[in-house]
């Protein structure tokens, strides 16, 4: 095994790196405060090619690998985890469409979504159907050339300001078999959107519902063919998985780094507080839990490349152990500033609020431990 990153992948790190610093840094805070969605500093990301890290060149796309992908997201969320976490779906839809989509259908949607001209979602989730996402209800009815689509999707990142939306939907039995995955065109009749939620966090990403009322989408904007969209949407979700964890990986190194400047400077009994013992234990502890959970992380990126068969488990361990861990170092971070940790000036409560959301999207931690455990017990 080697742990050291070749040239090139040192390279588009620097690059991502200075992208956070130089533009989303100075304005995360702002983004947050306002609830603005950040649509020219997507588009700068997607022309360094971060629009469609994992979509083959032959596609439009970088071509890089999932270890790659997690590289660049750690760098960007170390200045704006929200940001920098819709742009995963960005990338993940993206995915889903060069791999699953047909050559007519890639040459329509494909270049706009990479260029960051278009910005997508994916829609699984429902109001009532959210861990258990096989039991989804918004139905597709085929009318000659038509879908006819009814049902709604809740919690969809974009919602109201994407221009595609990757939704899986029943067109079968009431089985995961009879899901399919379909494009959803913005501005098409019947499709309409919720009011934006508001959240504890991820405010630079809106959020709402999806409404299909009668909503008349052709066959042909289905990816695959009937049945397949589950399969899809599961394929997705371990790639995502990672992602979100290394967003974690960002955000709390951040506030380690925050952490750590402050205890040489603040000072409390006549000398700076990193000199006490308790302080020091709880820096050693947050970084060694930091470097765990990255090698956790980028075990899972190379058995999710090399299709391991263990790929599922290793995603689902590193989503599970990398979110909880990172929002304990942000927490830890918080508590060492005292009460200056609780001001929005110094910036760690903003990643607080950001990555509490991501022990519970792309599966909840307690579906991960269902996922590990089961298959576990598959391979005794």
């Amino acid at each position: 095994m080697d742990f050291d990153l070749s040239e090139d992948q040192r390279a588009f790190q620097d690059t991502a790196r200075q992208f956070a610093a130089d533009v989303l840094l100075p304005n995360a805070a702002i983004w947050d405060a306002t609830r603005t969605f950040p649509a020219d500093a997507l588009r700068q990301a997607c022309g360094l090619g971060f629009g469609g890290i994992y979509v083959d060149e032959a596609h439009g796309g970088a071509g890089l690998s999932r270890l790659d992908a997690a590289l660049i997201f750690e760098e960007l969320a170390a200045a704006d985890p929200s940001t920098t976490a819709f742009l995963t779906i960005h990338n993940m839809v993206a995915a889903m469409l060069a791999r699953f989509g047909n050559d007519a259908q890639r040459q329509k949607y494909l270049p706009a979504v990479l260029a960051g001209d278009s910005f997508v979602s994916y829609c699984l989730t429902e109001p009532g159907s959210g861990s258990d996402a096989a039991a989804l209800k918004t139905r597709a009815v085929a009318e000659g050339a038509d879908y006819r689509i009814n049902g709604s999707k809740a919690f969809i990142s974009g919602g109201g300001r994407s221009d595609l939306y990757v939704t899986m939907l029943r067109t079968g039995d009431d089985t995961s078999r009879g899901i399919s995955c379909v494009v959803v065109e913005n501005g098409t009749p019947g499709l309409s959107f919720g009011a934006p939620e508001k959240k504890m966090g991820w405010n630079s990403q809106p959020t709402s519902t999806v409404n299909f009322t009668d909503c008349r989408v052709p066959q042909s904007n289905r990816l695959g063919q009937e049945g397949e969209g589950f399969r899809f949407a599961m394929m997705g979700l371990d790639g995502g998985r990672i992602n979100i964890a290394a967003c974690s990986l960002g955000g709390a190194r951040a506030c380690l780094q925050t952490a750590l400047k402050y205890v040489t400077e603040r000072r409390a009994f006549g000398r700076p507080i990193a000199d006490f013992q308790a302080l020091q234990f709880k820096l050693a502890d947050m970084a060694t839990e930091l470097e765990a959970a990255r090698l956790l992380v980028h075990r899972a990126a190379v058995a999710l490349d090399r299709q391991d068969s263990d790929a599922t488990l290793r995603c689902a361990m590193a989503k599970r152990y990398a979110t909880d861990v990172c929002f304990r170092i942000v927490d830890e971070a918080l508590q060492l500033h005292g009460g200056y940790g609780y001001i929005q000036d110094y910036g760690i409560e903003r990643y607080l609020r950001d990555l509490r959301v991501h022990r519970i999207l792309e599966g909840t931690n307690e579906i991960m431990r269902v996922i590990i455990a089961r298959k576990l017990l598959e391979a005794a």
